[in-house]
């Protein structure tokens, strides 16, 4: 009988390539690169972000490929397409503890009842971390996003033409979703 050693966080520091995983049930879980339109999404919320982190504060605006370290049974990060967290100045290290806001913008495998599954299972995690939004970005079907929030059991859904926000996590911040789909 063989025994594999569970990952740890310091394996998630050595991911080859500096690519992009999270830690979960203790277990390195690599995730693609993005795709051209995912990656403007994601862009175009962590620009809109910052911009508010200057001005208005309280917090740090971070892009994608941003490890956010947790302490939860099964599992250990997070690395969402953009966020924005309330803490301490920001080290060379993964982030500590959970964004209160967190974007995750689906790519062409996040589709299907499969995927549904494992984001939904996601959001869960995010929410028993302490996030309090969660927003699922979706670029190929009614072109929307859908913004969860912690302890609400149905999202709001934000469509082309609209302005989506992200309350109380971000407050008064808000983007065009038509900015999300340029």
């Amino acid at each position: 009988m063989t025994t594999t050693a569970r990952a740890t966080v310091e394996d998630l520091y050595r991911v080859p390539e500096h690519g992009k995983a999270e830690l979960v049930n203790g277990e390195l879980v690599r995730m693609s690169p993005s795709g051209g339109r995912p990656g403007l999404a994601g862009g175009a919320i962590y620009a809109s972000l910052r911009q508010y982190q200057k001005t208005v504060g309280g917090g740090f605006a971070y892009p994608d490929n941003v490890g956010f370290l947790v302490d939860l049974p099964h599992r250990k990060s997070f690395s969402p397409h953009a966020a924005f967290h309330r803490g301490p100045e920001p080290t060379m290290r993964f982030v500590e503890g959970a964004p209160v806001f967190a974007a995750e913008v689906r790519s062409e495998n996040d589709y299907g009842p499969a995927a549904e599954k494992r984001m939904a299972r996601k959001r869960a995690d995010y929410f028993a971390a302490g996030t309090l939004v969660v927003w699922d970005v979706d670029l190929v079907g009614p072109d929307s996003v859908q913004v969860h929030r912690a302890g609400e059991p149905e999202a709001r859904i934000y469509r082309r033409g609209e302005i989506a926000e992200a309350e109380p996590a971000v407050p008064g911040w808000r983007i065009p979703v038509d900015e999300l789909f340029a």
